[in-house]
């Protein structure tokens, strides 16, 4: 079954559950009504056509000019079709979403690190709290409207045997970029042509 006949099969058995089949960069992606999540991954999963059985990953993107800001994106593996497909729905900052570890126990830690690093809630999870950032960290940092400075990090000292706040260093501003390809040639001595560059 092609990846269209899978996507018109999909959106034909779950009308206004399901609003739109697309098929690009060879995977198809679908997207949903929030509150149909629970009634379109049972499909996914359970339908003969589907068999979407593995969950791969669950994450998240911001818009933060739309009213919905947040899109959650579901990724699925189909193993005897070998087949991937993506679901999307949309959320904003307080509508919760459906948890999805009833259908399948791996989501539960996706879906705390999409809570810990968007702020998206989901209901019906057993342990929502955050899973990557510090117990007392105050924001979600991969919304596009978290600041980059005035914040601090936390670490063990070892030297002090105690727990430190330092201000956030940003090292990426330290780098330096050489853009220039291998085959071109560089202005300085790449480590190791020492004996080439003299000759």
């Amino acid at each position: 079954m092609t990846l269209n006949t899978l996507g018109d099969t999909i959106v034909q058995a779950l009308p206004g559950s399901v609003t739109g089949a697309v098929v690009a960069y060879g995977e198809l992606t679908l997207t949903a009504e929030a509150s149909k999540l629970i009634e379109v991954v049972t499909y996914l999963r359970d339908s003969p056509a589907c068999g979407f059985n593995n969950i791969i990953d669950i994450c998240g993107v911001d818009y933060p000019g739309r009213a919905k800001r947040f899109d959650v994106v579901y990724h699925f593996l189909a193993p005897k079709l070998n087949q991937r497909i993506r679901l999307k729905i949309q959320t904003d900052e307080t509508t919760p979403v459906a948890s999805l570890t009833d259908l399948f126990p791996g989501a539960l830690w996706f879906e705390r690190e999409t809570y810990d690093l968007y702020g998206v809630l989901f209901t019906g999870h057993p342990d929502l709290r955050r899973l990557l950032t510090d117990y007392g960290f105050d924001g979600h940092p991969l919304r596009k409207d978290f600041p980059t400075s005035g914040f601090v990090e936390v670490r063990y000292d070892d030297a002090e045997k105690r727990v430190v706040y330092e201000p956030v260093r940003l090292a990426q501003e330290f780098r330096q970029f050489d853009f220039l390809s291998p085959w071109e040639g560089t202005d300085y001595v790449l480590p190791g042509d020492e004996k080439a560059k003299a000759n």
